[in-house]
């Protein structure tokens, strides 16, 4: 019997009350207008359109009044689709293909009305994000309507400026419509087989292009010494660069010291490759942040590693700092932000708070006042179980978010078994005890443990929890609605130098 087989899979929907509906700016959040002009629906990832055409009583009686197919625009059909087309004034703008064209389609009809392709070569193919995407970002000159832009991040990582009404590039916009942004990261990065990209498109606030990273997975990478996720600003207008965030931070800025022995030089990764949240009206951006290269063993970045595994908000119009929280300190168990934090504005104990709300990996949402960073609820530093791998050195403590409560397992152990007959349990527990169980926290062990174990059962995997489908919010009711995964992993590692020139990575992948 497989290991997969023994523990219980299932998809959940969880439903957590955070406010009184009272207390609600509804006028703030959704599609209000029936348009969706941004990839969450709104700036704030609420998700969420107060339409009411579509309802329960009519449901069972829609048709389908024509269907739109991505599966000619590239050199072969795509089969994993997750674009979330936008909506602005009355066109569908979306991507597709493996080559990630921008196409403006009718909604009315399903006509395509203008489509955008630029063939990268080689510096496409070795993307590390390959195919559509998560689609892209819509921005008008709030001084000339006429001026509406499409903007789009290419497989081969370069920020494109469409009009949104031809298709075409905008000339004044970068070279030729086109930003290069594998320059200006400042670290080097090969302009070919740089090793970085972005699956999800930019947000756009205040005249700033906001532009996120998603980098080589880092379940057994060829290397310790990767690109790093820095997130950049860039004008709008111009496609000059405004500011860099440094997600691994340089010497001189806050946050250095958390990377020991000068490992902030060469570790990689610590981007953002879900989509953004903004507050237009506090000029505020929310980066959900991934954990550095070593998705399961850190020992060549010791330290807490801010600022990845945290939420960080920006000044969108300077890329200043304005607070951050880390959810995991030295991450080790792939458990990146994998969605958009939703905004919103609710009343807690009576007290009107602007809130932001980030779902998990680790089946956890995460509640902060959106203005100071100050945790809505409590949130405790605990104690968890420490590694003996060789040459890592876990945090002695991890944030305990103490409401709301996991919306799905957390950890492993053996009242977990199935137990449907004494026979299956008991098949079920002479499989588990080959490998460690504990709770939420616990590391990742050796292939061949001293104690004889074959590395840990991880639950939640890296999958989550929740993962890039993110939450969705009704604000008329303060309801938040989530998906989970529940699905174990085993985390073992192993030595392979042929492999990686990490000292551990994942034996699964070898």
């Amino acid at each position: 019997m497989r290991l997969g087989r023994v523990i219980r899979c299932l998809v959940a929907v969880a439903v957590l009350s955070v406010g009184n509906p009272s207390g609600l700016a509804l006028a703030q959040y959704g599609a209000t207008d029936g348009e969706w002009s941004y990839y969450g629906g709104d700036a704030g990832s609420t998700k969420y359109a107060p339409l009411d055409q579509i309802n329960g009583d009519n449901f069972n009686d829609l048709e389908v009044a024509w269907t739109w197919q991505t599966e000619n625009f590239g050199p072969r059909p795509e089969n994993y689709y997750r674009v979330t087309p936008i909506m602005v004034n009355g066109v569908l703008y979306a991507t597709a293909g493996s080559r990630r064209a921008v196409v403006a389609i009718d909604p009315t009809n399903g006509e395509t009305l203008w489509m955008y392709r630029y063939d990268e070569g080689r510096r496409g193919e070795a993307a590390p994000r390959l195919n559509s995407g998560r689609g892209v970002a819509y921005w008008e000159d709030p001084d000339n309507p006429a001026d509406r832009r499409i903007l789009l991040i290419t497989p081969g990582y370069q920020l494109v400026a469409l009009d949104a009404d031809t298709g075409q590039p905008i000339p004044s916009f970068g070279a030729n419509g086109w930003v290069d942004l594998k320059q200006g990261l400042d670290r080097d990065v090969d302009p070919i087989d740089g090793a970085i990209g972005s699956s999800s498109p930019p947000i756009v606030s205040r005249g700033v292009i906001v532009v996120g990273a998603a980098l080589i997975p880092g379940t057994a990478p060829e290397s310790r010494d990767n690109v790093p996720g820095h997130i950049r600003g860039y004008d709008v207008r111009t496609g000059e660069r405004k500011w860099i965030f440094h997600t691994i931070p340089h010497p001189g800025e806050f946050g250095n010291e958390t990377w020991e022995n000068g490992s902030w030089e060469y570790t990689g990764n610590a981007g953002v490759w879900p989509p953004f949240s903004v507050d237009h009206e506090l000029g505020y951006v929310y980066l959900p942040t991934e954990l550095g290269t070593g998705d399961y063993y850190g020992g060549h970045r010791l330290g807490d590693n801010l600022f990845s595994n945290s939420l960080v908000c920006l000044d969108v119009e300077t890329g200043e700092r304005i607070w951050h929280f880390q959810m995991i300190h030295h991450g080790i168990w792939d458990w990146d932000n994998p969605a958009p934090p939703i905004l919103l504005d609710v009343t807690v104990d009576g007290r009107p708070r602007k809130i932001v709300v980030q779902v998990t990996k680790q089946a956890w949402a995460y509640v902060f006042d959106r203005i100071t960073g100050e945790p809505v609820w409590p949130i405790e530093e605990r104690q968890v179980a420490q590694t003996d791998v060789p040459g890592e050195r876990t945090s002695p403590t991890q944030p305990f978010p103490t409401k709301p409560l996991a919306y799905d397992l957390q950890g492993f152990s053996l009242e977990d078994l199935v137990d449907f007959t004494p026979e299956l349990r008991q098949e079920a527990f002479e499989i588990v005890s080959q490998y460690r169980l504990g709770p939420i926290f616990t590391p990742p062990s050796l292939i061949d443990a001293e104690d004889g174990t074959k590395g840990t059962i991880q639950v939640p995997n890296q999958t989550g929890g929740t993962n890039w489908t993110g939450a969705t919010v009704d604000p008329e009711t303060g309801v938040l609605f989530v998906p989970s995964y529940t699905s174990p992993s085993l985390r073992a590692l192993t030595n392979d130098p042929s492999v990686s020139d990490m000292d551990f990575i994942d034996a699964g992948r070898i």
